[in-house]
């Protein structure tokens, strides 16, 4: 959580300071071979050098991307679960629960989908 810890220093709002945090910590403690880094000013975790899953945090919302091919396979899910999505990013709304579950299948999908790329981005 280290790596964190400035980003989530510069969070004005402690509620959301303290949802981003528990996410963080959630995705660290379920997944402990990611590497959490901070690159582009954004939080975001990493396998074998490549992308899983980044995090941005707005007014009104804490934003989760998993590239687009997670938003494609999972946007019903997305949708279910009351949250509303773009091509690249799905928006948690800091009075909404987050669905846990949802994003554990977003992040095993990036996994196992990238676990023979070689690059940083999907191609």
């Amino acid at each position: 959580m280290e790596v964190f810890a400035e980003f989530l220093a510069r969070i004005d709002n402690p509620q959301h300071q303290a949802r981003t945090e528990e996410v963080f910590a959630w995705v660290i403690k379920k997944f402990p071979n990611l590497m959490p880094k901070i690159a582009w000013n954004q939080p975001m975790f990493t396998d074998h050098g490549t992308f899983i899953i980044g995090f941005s945090v707005a007014k009104h919302h804490l934003a989760v991307a998993p590239e687009r091919a997670g938003i494609n396979r999972f946007s019903d899910e997305i949708v279910q679960a009351g949250y509303d999505h773009t091509k690249e990013l799905v928006r948690i709304r800091w009075d909404r629960p987050v669905d846990f579950s949802l994003l554990e299948k977003m992040i095993e999908f990036n996994i196992l989908d990238k676990a023979d790329c070689s690059t940083f981005w999907r191609k």
